[in-house]
């Protein structure tokens, strides 16, 4: 019994040692960060804000210093003001330019290797994160390098921000005849059976939304011709949310977007010159509208080009209804006044909060929403 009663005694004093060191020991895991105002994105900003984060988490949001956990690590940013991550809904993160003067974007980007590319993209990945963006919605890339720069993200083997991926854009077949036994480029769909095939294969690589090119039309081409029926992007569409997948469709001009949206497009980006039918039909049925936004100094570069290599795109900028409005104000009313859902889209390369450079491509031939390069042997994809 003697012996039962010290062992009991010992093991006691054992566990209560075990407990009082592990008070003892700061959690690691758990921070409390202090601002001296917070905007919370619900209309309330606070004052002398603590937000405690656990394992990544945001745990809590208080003003009292009792909220903060025994042993938290505390960091002290009161002369800041803290907001919530911004979300960017349409980049390319995988697109890595040398930033040459004079030269335009899409001509920049000759890097051969996937594996160089990522690696490049990491630097852009970094800038992104620390501009705020925590999160991205990245809308087309080649060879999945996409996916593999989102899987690295989310190992901790890179930094940046989290990665909605989408694979290869769908696009119809804008290349002159190959081969026999030359495998086509990843995304090429003409018609119905195609367009569920290259959905499927998107999913099966890993992609967590669908991109599809539903006109022409990126950077300095501003044609609008509806490339998808309204056939294929139904199709399209209905295959994505079988899988529990939203999917994105690129227009420019009426057509393409009111397609897509009578197809149940789950946002339509660029989307240039809709009619307000489509506008309508839009709001009622919660599509969101992803237009591309630039700087005055990004766009006056591009007009200028646009303006030597395609004299009828004045229209798009100089054509004003009575009221003296230009057709993407008078979209952004008509948008505006019906409640449209609106999303943010940069069409971001590897520039953090940078605007895309417009690219030259031939009147002659307009493209499929894509500037098409060949490195060696094998044509490559480049999407808006």
């Amino acid at each position: 019994m003697r012996l039962y009663r010290i062992a009991i005694g010992v093991l006691f004093a054992l566990v209560s040692t075990h407990v009082l060191a592990q008070e003892k020991i700061p959690a690691r895991n758990v921070k409390a960060v202090r601002f001296g105002k917070l905007w919370d994105a619900k209309g309330k900003v606070w004052t002398n804000a603590i937000v405690v984060i656990e394992s990544g988490k945001i745990r809590a949001v208080a003003t009292d210093a009792s909220a903060i956990p025994p042993g938290a690590e505390t960091i002290d940013l009161s002369k800041y003001t803290g907001l919530p991550g911004l979300i960017d809904v349409h980049t390319h993160m995988t697109f890595y330019t040398d930033e040459t003067p004079g030269v335009p974007m899409l001509k920049q980007m000759a890097n051969p290797v996937p594996a160089v590319e990522v690696f490049l993209a990491r630097k852009g990945a970094l800038r992104t994160l620390e501009a705020g963006v925590t999160t991205v919605r990245d809308l087309g890339s080649d060879q999945y390098m996409d996916v593999a720069m989102r899987d690295l993200i989310n190992r901790g083997e890179m930094v940046g921000p989290r990665m909605f991926v989408c694979g290869y854009g769908l696009y119809i077949t804008a290349t002159p005849f190959r081969k026999e036994g030359t495998p086509p480029a990843g995304g090429i769909a003409d018609g119905v059976p195609e367009v569920l095939r290259a959905v499927r294969q998107q999913i099966a690589a890993g992609a967590d939304v669908i991109k599809m090119y539903g006109s022409t039309g990126t950077d300095d081409d501003v044609t609008g011709f509806e490339t998808y029926t309204f056939e294929e992007m139904k199709a399209a569409v209905d295959v994505a949310h079988q899988f529990g997948k939203k999917i994105a469709i690129h227009s420019y001009g009426p057509d393409g977007a009111r397609d897509a949206v009578r197809a149940g497009a789950d946002s339509v980006e660029h989307a240039t010159d809709m009619d307000g039918a489509t506008i309508q039909e839009m709001a009622k049925g919660g599509t969101f509208y992803v237009p591309t936004r630039k700087n005055r100094h990004g766009l006056g570069r591009d007009l200028h080009h646009v303006r030597r290599e395609h004299p009828r795109a004045r229209l798009v900028r100089e054509s004003r209804d009575d009221a003296g409005a230009s057709p993407a104000h008078r979209n952004h009313e008509r948008r505006r006044a019906v409640g449209q859902r609106e999303g943010i889209g940069r069409r971001r390369a590897w520039l953090s909060c940078g605007s895309g450079r417009g690219g030259r491509r031939s009147p002659r031939r307009p493209q499929c929403c894509a500037e098409q390069r060949k490195v060696g042997d094998e044509g490559r994809r480049r999407g808006s």
